[in-house]
């Protein structure tokens, strides 16, 4: 079972500037204790990836040290046990240092209020990717509309019991966040696209803007997209997305048309050669097998051949 002995300080967490309690000292509601990790489960469908990148050994290194000095936050589950709110990379650092214990705020949460705090306190990273982003803003939306539903039934929303509509919620989340109304939805639409293409917006492999288009074709028509993708070694254009996503709505995009559009040259494409081996086969050494030795081998050739006819430029 978790360890529960109180300490004799109470510690607000940064985290605590989003959520505000009104009217309440919340330094008498919430005390600080160590709680195993063990007894700390992620939140549910968290979208914030925590890697073990090198911010991650700084902190680990300095919890090795210093211990945590900022709680984290966690409430208290139904059927035994916490759950974690704000602090997955602390716990996950804790972890990595072999400590056992981390020190916790126990916050008394509705499903809805604990998704907004979550997002809010990690939407304070330097570097958010668009998938995280895009699942951050979905769960905050859906909180919020929870949140306007059960309000007006007890008629205080908005002090007129009217429901809180999307656009205006959308508009709150990005005043937040530092986005538009338009850029919120357009992240939303994000988690409409296959892992796999998400992974890729992610990568930077497709543009942010061709991915917004194309999260309006279905998933059938996204694995034809995906296969074309990874035969073509190539990614649609914003003109390409757009006219995909075009015929998608109007239910004439086939297989044979995604391959046709994807096959179009795009601005600025870069050339890509294709070698048909057959025809280099006899004039190759033979301890060159491999495509990369292939590769190697012509291009030493043409650099060869770049540096002789330098040579006969500069003898006449």
């Amino acid at each position: 079972m978790a360890k529960k002995t109180e300490l004799k300080f109470n510690l607000p967490d940064v985290d605590d500037l989003f959520q505000p309690v009104q009217g309440k000292d919340i330094l008498n509601l919430e005390k600080v204790i160590p709680i195993s990790v063990k007894d700390i489960s992620d939140f549910p469908n968290h979208p914030f990836k925590v890697r073990d990148d090198e911010e991650m050994k700084k902190m680990v290194e300095s919890i090795k040290e210093v211990g945590v000095l900022v709680p984290v936050i966690v409430r208290q589950k139904q059927d035994g046990g916490f759950e974690m709110i704000s602090g997955h990379r602390r716990k996950r650092a804790v972890e990595l240092a072999n400590k056992s214990e981390i020190l916790c705020i126990i916050r008394n949460l509705t499903d809805e209020e604990a998704t907004i705090l979550m997002v809010d306190s990690n939407m304070q990273r330097e570097e958010i990717l668009p998938s995280e982003k895009a699942f951050a803003y979905k769960m905050k939306l859906e909180a919020q509309k929870q949140q306007g539903k059960r309000n007006d039934l007890l008629e205080t929303s908005d002090q007129v019991g009217r429901k809180l509509r999307n656009q205006e919620i959308t508009g709150r989340i990005g005043e937040e966040n530092g986005d538009s109304q338009t850029q919120v939805k357009r992240y939303i639409r994000l988690t409409e696209l296959l892992p796999e293409l998400l992974n890729m917006v992610d990568e930077k492999v497709i543009a942010f803007n061709p991915a917004v288009e194309i999260s309006y074709l279905n998933n059938e028509e996204q694995y034809v997209l995906l296969d074309c993708i990874q035969c073509n070694d190539a990614t649609p254009s914003q003109a390409q997305a757009i006219h995909m996503k075009k015929l998608s709505q109007e239910g004439k995009l086939t297989a044979e048309k995604i391959e046709e559009i994807m096959g179009e040259e795009k601005p600025n494409q870069k050339l890509k050669y294709k070698i048909n081996y057959e025809r280099f086969e006899k004039v190759l050494p033979k301890n060159i097998v491999t495509e990369k030795e292939v590769e190697d081998f012509l291009f030493s050739c043409v650099e060869e051949h770049n540096r002789r006819q330098k040579m006969r430029e500069m003898s006449r």
